[in-house]
């Protein structure tokens, strides 16, 4: 199936839901709710209601976001939901714009403004957004220990990748309070929710839109369905042997066999749209069904790779190449 003639028309900086897009939203939330469903109801109910059982590594990007504001209609309100948010102090950037705002990182930035909106969409919910500053000297202490853990991924992209997701699920910060006033805190979830496997098969990552540009959808399908021949290898083991040794559990909702295989019978032209803007064309059905949940900020934002988000990539030279062996 080809992209539809005609361009969706954007209302508001975002096209509204046409009736032929319906059954494949109503299908991506009905599929990607049980999956949460099934990730979050066999852990453990604490005698404690306000403690919290599950926590989410939170860029506030529309993966992350889209998994907390369906998780929040499944859980008790008495149960707070841990966001974690992971800044890193970069010599580089600090160098060319100074010290005072070394951790207002791009997903520091995103990750505060989806905390606002989950508050605004379940104000009921504790949402503990948890800022996790990594000082330089942290990243050269244990860069050596997540190198091991990295085995045999060995690339500069995937220490900038396994350093953010360890820190991050690490969860050793700052809770943010109403007013901004923040204290120190360790998250309590033994299980973490993460959002590896959207980009993969909604057309998230910029190869994606090149391979359009390249081959209209014949040539995406292809690199869609090599990315999600491959996650495990590349990204998985990587990741879960990270997240493993910081002893949380790892779980991947949009990698539940339900939603892959749900998402293998829609169409390339009912899940992303690469004549229209970054933020919106790529990964439309998943902004869809955020935008339903009434995350308007979240659903236009664009894509941004974890290691340039939370600013771990290029810390001590600009030359390296994320492709080039460590």
């Amino acid at each position: 199936m080809s992209m539809d003639p005609e361009l969706l028309p954007l209302e508001n900086g975002f096209p509204e839901i046409p009736e032929s897009w319906k059954p494949y939203v109503d299908g991506l939330q009905n599929v990607l709710s049980q999956s949460i469903r099934q990730r979050v109801e066999s852990i453990p109910v604490q005698d404690n209601p306000s403690f919290p059982r599950v926590g989410i590594l939170f860029s506030g990007g529309v993966d992350c976001i889209t998994i907390a504001a369906l998780l929040t209609q499944m859980l008790p309100h008495t149960e707070p939901i841990e966001l974690f948010n992971v800044s890193f102090e970069n010599p580089r950037q600090t160098k060319t714009h100074g010290s005072a705002s070394k951790y207002n990182v791009p997903d520091r930035l995103t990750g505060i403004q989806g905390w606002k909106e989950l508050c605004r969409i379940d104000p009921q919910r504790q949402w503990r957004f948890v800022q996790v500053d990594v000082p330089y000297v942290q990243v050269l202490e244990h860069k050596s220990h997540i190198r091991q853990l990295l085995v045999p991924s060995d690339t500069v992209m995937d220490m900038s990748i396994g350093m953010a997701i360890w820190f991050a699920a690490r969860g050793i910060g700052n809770l943010v309070s109403d007013n901004g006033e923040t204290t120190p805190y360790t998250g309590l979830a033994r299980v973490l929710l993460l959002g590896m496997g959207a980009d993969e098969q909604l057309g998230g990552y910029s190869r994606h839109r090149s391979a359009w540009d390249r081959g209209g959808t014949d040539a995406l399908a292809r690199e869609i369905r090599m990315d999600v021949q491959r996650i495990a290898t590349r990204n998985l083991g990587r990741d879960d042997r990270i997240v493993s040794d910081t002893s949380k559990e790892a779980r991947y909702p949009f990698l539940a066999a339900t939603v892959v295989d749900y998402l293998s019978t829609v169409p390339v032209s009912r899940k992303m749209d690469m004549r229209l803007p970054r933020g919106i064309g790529e990964k439309l059905l998943l902004r869809m069904l955020a935008r339903r949940l009434g995350l308007t900020q979240a659903s236009v934002l664009a894509k941004r790779a974890i290691q340039f988000g939370a600013r771990t990539a290029k810390m001590e030279s600009s030359n390296t190449k994320g492709q080039d062996s460590l």
